[in-house]
């Protein structure tokens, strides 16, 4: 039986993607913290391990001591990292810094698996142009504007400098989907009959959602060829107001008041969110960083080479994959 290990196994994508494992007969390792919420990760099936990726030392000893166990992973799924931090060297240190001490530690230690697949990020390649909203193609040189996105292509840089060394890089769009909370802050003020829209000009966005992601990392860890990288997204392109009126036909919501907020305002509103998190000591949904990321107009991406290379046929369009989450949402007493 094959292994296979997810990190950032008890957040949101990662949960999916533990399920994935067990469903296709993997002995599947969930990464975890002390802290880590396991309400997702209930399968007695199981395998629970908390790796120190700030100790290099510490964590190539856990390494070892699995290797002398007879444990190795086939597969490394790596999920962990951060969206959002009160502190900006965060950023790095978690996006970028957990990948090089891990990769680093399984090579000391030739627990090298037989492919890592990083979850990457489509703001490491930055928006596309905004004039002609072109679709940001991988042959496109990248330009992240945000610390996220600048963290999520460090580390992407890091693995294609190794040499021989087995990657797959997926860098999916804005995901979503049941136990998302961000995208769920959206849809809870449209319940209420208001969608905030960022900026008056037009914005053009895509989406995946979280199992057709999940579906995504499996086909191309089957299909065997690596050293190779993806952005991900249904292939659709989308407006807020498709968004809104999505949610609000599954809300059975018939009237939304659109407000847009001038981008002057939410820049003001970020800085003042991200102070009152440094004083409460929890991040903001809503922080400059992300404010780079919502500022801009164009997140479409060019998903030809997934089509072509892993055959993706996409289960959700957007207004599917709404209809579902939110009634996952009502079903466990979030809406």
């Amino acid at each position: 039986m094959a292994k296979i290990l997810v990190t950032g196994a008890g957040g949101f994508i990662g949960s999916f993607i533990v399920e994935k494992a067990l469903s296709e007969g993997y002995e599947t390792w969930a990464g975890i913290r002390a802290s880590t919420n396991r309400e997702y990760l209930q399968n007695k099936n199981i395998r629970f391990i908390n790796l120190d990726y700030f100790n290099p030392e510490k964590l190539i000893q856990q390494l070892k001591v699995l290797k002398l166990n007879g444990e190795k992973w086939d597969y490394i799924i790596h999920n962990v990292g951060v969206t959002k931090s009160i502190y900006s060297k965060d950023f790095d240190r978690f996006n970028y810094g957990i990948v090089k001490n891990f990769v680093m530690a399984l090579i000391k230690t030739q627990m090298v698996p037989t492919c890592f697949v990083l979850m990457s990020s489509l703001s490491a390649w930055g928006a596309g142009n905004e004039e002609g909203f072109v679709p940001v193609k991988q042959t496109d040189k990248p330009h992240p504007e945000s610390l996220y996105g600048k963290s999520k292509l460090k580390a992407e840089g890091y693995l294609q400098s190794i040499p021989n060394f087995s990657y797959i890089i997926l860098r999916p769009t804005g995901v979503y989907g049941p136990r998302e909370k961000d995208y769920f802050l959206m849809m809870k003020s449209i319940r209420y009959g208001i969608d905030f829209v960022p900026g008056s000009q037009r914005q053009m966005l895509s989406f995946i959602y979280v199992k057709d992601l999940v579906n995504v990392i499996f086909s191309a860890i089957k299909k065997g060829e690596y050293r190779k990288a993806y952005f991900v997204s249904d292939g659709k392109e989308y407006s807020s107001e498709d968004f809104r009126r999505y949610v609000a036909n599954a809300l059975g919501k018939k009237q939304v008041l659109q407000v847009k907020v001038p981008l002057f305002l939410l820049k003001i509103f970020a800085y003042l969110s991200q102070a009152m998190a440094g004083i409460i000591g929890k991040s903001s949904t809503l922080n400059p960083d992300k404010y780079r990321i919502i500022k801009q107009r164009n997140w479409l991406c060019d998903i030809t080479p997934l089509q072509q290379e892993l055959h993706f046929v996409p289960e959700y369009d957007l207004e599917k994959g709404i209809t579902e989450t939110i009634k996952w949402y009502k079903e466990n007493g979030w809406l």
